[in-house]
């Protein structure tokens, strides 16, 4: 009965799910090592075999020097950097998969987080570059700036679906171009935010010291936007578990014809819903924009808007899922390096990620491959069904 119960619930569907994504992702090792084929191609089977399993081990252990720690460095504080580009590279993604998930939870598809980053940055770029305030007021303001600008970009998308019924995802998609170009056409010209040092490449200047996000540990990149990620998370948490406007959110999300007979205002609630989402995705803007040294190009962006959507799916609507989700993803891109110096493809984690977010998006098929009992299957959920019957009964 207790293992049913563990088996049915989704945290096992999602370990599940990452486990064979990895299983995939050594499928492609195994099958691509060059060694493998040589030995196979000879008849050698068993040397094949060894090889291809070989490749396997030397490729997660890769990613793993890469992402947790180096067993190969010269000292421990060497080889804890990894850990330390894992979270670092984990931040943004967190903070745009809880704003991309709290959308997830209103109904809304937000995926214009490419869009809202690059505006949040934009406005922390300009408090960053052309005001000049003492630290910590600067780059206290600077966040702010990214944050709300962020929150406005996708506030419009919020007033545009509630106002005239356009689709929040042509509306996302479209805005995110219309960030890119707008970026562009900033770090262009030099009347506005290009880098005089920069030629004729369109770049920005890199913040002001007194606006940039100070160092955590010297010798290490990891910066106080960590603190920036830690505050998303745990608002993200008591906006939709604990506060009134989440209660309404979770309402509207769950059946908006429901919410609106019980007098909530659905148009409204998918604005502020939007400017919500936006304003979690506006501190991985801040963490980007202000967590760098140097000045930058439009693809600062990093693709975190479209990875926070595999975050967010993975990461189930839970804040904490989501935290472990980021992390996960985080390691790749810090381990990624690692296993091409090796000889692996960097593209077989875009292989593990893709094998994970379908197995995710697709409930039923993970269910069929281990024959797991369906969520309805659950002996507890059946018997706090019956309960609920028989209060209802007494009533």
């Amino acid at each position: 009965m207790l293992l049913k119960e563990i088996l049915a619930t989704s945290a096992t569907r999602i370990a599940l799910s990452i486990a064979v994504g990895f299983l995939i992702g050594a499928l492609f090792i195994f099958f691509a090592s060059e060694g493998t084929w040589a030995l196979l191609s000879r008849g050698d089977i068993l040397g094949g075999l060894a090889s291809g399993l070989s490749a396997i081990g030397e490729g997660y252990a890769a990613l793993l020097r890469g992402a947790v720690f180096n067993s190969d460095a010269s000292n421990v504080a060497v080889g804890l950097r990894p850990l330390t580009e894992t979270v670092r590279f984990a931040g943004p993604l967190i903070a745009a998969g809880l704003g991309i998930s709290l959308g997830f939870r209103v109904g809304l598809f937000n995926i214009g987080g490419t869009g809202q980053i690059l505006f949040g940055i934009l406005w922390a770029t300009i408090i960053s570059t052309r005001l000049e305030m003492p630290f910590g007021v600067h780059v206290l303001v600077a966040v702010i700036a990214a944050i709300m600008g962020a929150s406005l970009y996708g506030a419009l998308v919020g007033f545009l679906k509630a106002r005239t019924g356009a689709h929040e995802v042509i509306l996302t998609i479209m805005l995110n171009y219309v960030a890119i170009y707008l970026f562009t056409w900033f770090i262009r010209n030099p009347n506005l935010l290009q880098d005089p040092t920069a030629g004729g490449t369109p770049k920005a200047e890199a913040p002001a010291v007194t606006a940039q996000l100070p160092v955590l540990i010297p010798g290490y990149q990891v910066h106080a936007g960590l603190f920036l990620i830690i505050g998303a998370i745990f608002a993200y948490w008591w906006l939709m578990e604990r506060s009134a406007i989440g209660f309404r959110f979770r309402m509207v999300g769950q059946n908006p014809h429901a919410a609106r007979t019980a007098g909530i205002n659905v148009e409204n609630t998918y604005i502020w819903a939007m400017a919500s989402s936006a304003a979690l995705v506006g501190v991985a803007a801040a963490h980007q924009g202000l967590g760098i040294r140097t000045g930058f190009t439009y693809s600062i962006h990093a693709g975190i808007g479209f990875d926070a959507i595999t975050v967010a799916l993975l990461g189930g609507g839970n804040a904490i899922g989501i935290a472990f989700a980021g992390l996960l993803f985080g390691a790749f891109k810090a381990g990624g390096p690692q296993m091409q110096v090796i000889g692996v493809s960097p593209e077989v984690l875009s292989i593990v990620q893709a094998s994970i977010v379908l197995f995710i998006a697709a409930p039923p098929l993970i269910r069929a491959m281990f024959r797991l009992p369906s969520v309805q299957e659950s002996p507890a959920l059946d018997r706090l069904r019956a309960k609920v019957w028989r209060k209802g009964g007494d009533r």
